[in-house]
């Protein structure tokens, strides 16, 4: 039977989940399966990383049971930045995997930038000082678990560790490695002067091939364990962000994706290698491209944190509608500024533009007229202005204006959402056609490395399309024009310094 599909994998934060794709990015078969955080402190995060490889084959082996096998041209994977686990020779790891969201680091980022400087790390790394980066992890390794290290023979990013236990090959893909903030942007390699100046062994990491390549195939013993046929090649991927602006067919100037997702995740497409506090630089799953990237850790986790603490209770009413759904419901009937509420959406941190891991969020403006709903409002507010806030920089540090933002993710169900964001921004914003895209940009790279397509430009226009869209209101975006530079812009500067405090004296414990 001629092979007329290829499998997506994206191995997120929390799941899992395999998608055949047909050559127009059409849904054959899919399949899914999570697994579990760890938390061993507070702000601490965790993941067994056999349970990666586990999940992985479980929801293999339920796709091929869909489809007949023969059919599968090859598999592309895509996963969670930035995490990462120590393993041995034989890919065993030895210890568990620490996530990106994981924020034990805050004391190294400060001694990176008394070592190195977080201009100068920025510069090599196109990534400003943050937690959620692998190189701070490290460091605290090195001084809290120095025999993990010591013991580690490879330290892998997700990618790499799924790859090698499908192909027996050490690889990852340039677009995989970068987020971990240990790579040399211009030269496309691991930033090895940095790291030996760190005193971390370059000999750790494993080679790096574009996004793209066919990096091994599948094993004897992974068909086994997968259902996969052994010899179908494994195609290099890119890191979950990049992957989905591919997937919602970022590929040229003028245009940015936003997720809404767990995380907020916003990139646009640059020919250059830019640097700016306003954007994190990401290497495309275009070769020679790069993605300036906006990261906000609290998106969807912020608005399922705020439904689930102090939504409405629902279960014995009746309702054809979740909590959520009933307060985007008293939400939308609210006028635009939630009647002077305003929120900063720093459930998790910020990297850009203050690259401050010990911020948290703000809100002002509370009265006793304010319900949960003007809370629920101003949270989809604040981060309709955030995401402003790093698209400004963006355009205006590609000297290229942003005119349509293509939205996908669990938030873009939210007609609501998607309005608030045209109306912030003054911009068009358009559905992509799947929430699958970040899927879906595994399945445009695999498509292009098995020669359906002449290149990865032409896959992701011929395998994406898109729904719905969302103009601005030119009177409500003159409200939000107002709010957000009188009031939001400035916000989060003034009130920095008591923040960080607060967090020093009640989080760290550290605050003499």
């Amino acid at each position: 039977m001629k092979s007329d599909i290829v499998i997506g994998v994206d191995s997120s934060t929390t799941a899992v989940k395999a998608i055949a794709w047909d050559k127009r990015g059409k849904i054959v078969a899919q399949s899914r399966a999570t697994f579990d955080m760890i938390s061993p402190q507070p702000n601490w995060y965790e993941q067994r990383a056999d349970e990666w490889w586990l999940s992985l084959c479980e929801v293999l082996r339920n796709l091929t049971a869909q489809i007949a096998v023969s059919r599968v041209a090859a598999v592309c994977i895509t996963h969670q930045r930035e995490t990462f686990v120590p393993v041995d020779e034989n890919c065993q790891p030895i210890r568990n995997a620490i996530l990106w969201l994981d924020d034990r680091s805050r004391l190294q980022v400060d001694e990176l930038d008394r070592r190195v400087g977080n201009d100068v790390i920025q510069d090599i790394t196109g990534k400003g000082p943050s937690t959620k980066q692998s190189l701070p992890k490290l460091l605290w390794l090195q001084e809290h678990e120095p025999q993990v290290m010591e013991r580690a023979y490879k330290i892998l990013d997700v990618h790499a560790f799924l790859v090698y236990r499908l192909t027996d090959k050490w690889a990852t893909s340039t677009a995989c490695a970068d987020p971990m903030g240990l790579i040399d942007m211009r030269r496309g390699d691991w930033a090895t002067d940095l790291l030996t100046s760190l005193g971390i062994d370059t000999d750790k990491f494993v080679p790096i091939q574009p996004s793209g390549s066919v990096l091994g195939e599948v094993t004897d013993k992974a068909a086994e364990q997968t259902g996969l046929l052994a010899g179908i090649p494994v195609i290099a991927g890119a890191g979950d962000g990049q992957s989905a602006g591919l997937g919602a067919n970022i590929t040229i100037p003028g245009k940015a994706y936003l997720n809404l997702g767990t995380a907020v995740v916003s990139g646009a497409f640059s020919e250059t290698y830019v640097v700016s506090k306003y954007f994190r630089t990401l290497c495309s799953p275009i070769s020679g491209a790069y993605v300036p990237e906006e990261v906000l850790g609290g998106g969807t986790f912020t608005v399922s944190w705020f439904v689930d603490q102090f939504g409405p209770e629902v279960g014995n009413l009746k309702l054809p509608l979740s909590a959520e759904e009933l307060l985007e419901v008293a939400a939308s009937k609210l006028p635009p500024g939630s009647l002077g509420l305003m929120l900063v959406p720093y459930w998790n941190g910020v990297m850009p533009p203050y690259w401050d891991p010990a911020a948290t969020g703000i809100t002002i403006g509370w009265t006793g007229a304010h319900r949960r709903e003007h809370f629920y409002r101003a949270i989809l507010e604040g981060i309709a202005y955030e995401h402003r806030l790093a698209m400004e920089g963006v355009a205006k540090s590609t000297n290229q204006p942003l005119d349509e933002f293509i939205l996908m993710g669990g938030g873009s169900k939210s007609a609501l959402w998607c309005q608030i964001v045209a109306d912030v921004t003054g911009t068009k914003v358009t559905r992509a056609s799947t929430t699958e895209a970040t899927n879906l940009g595994a399945g445009i790279l695999a498509a292009a490395a098995v020669g359906w397509y002449d290149n990865v430009r032409t896959a992701a226009n011929e395998m994406t399309t898109t729904e719905r869209s969302f103009m601005p209101d030119d009177k409500i975006h003159k409200i939000y024009d107002r709010l957000f530079n009188e009031v939001y812009v400035g916000l989060f500067p003034a009130l920095k310094q008591s923040v960080d405090r607060l967090t020093q004296l009640t989080f760290d414990q550290n605050g003499e």
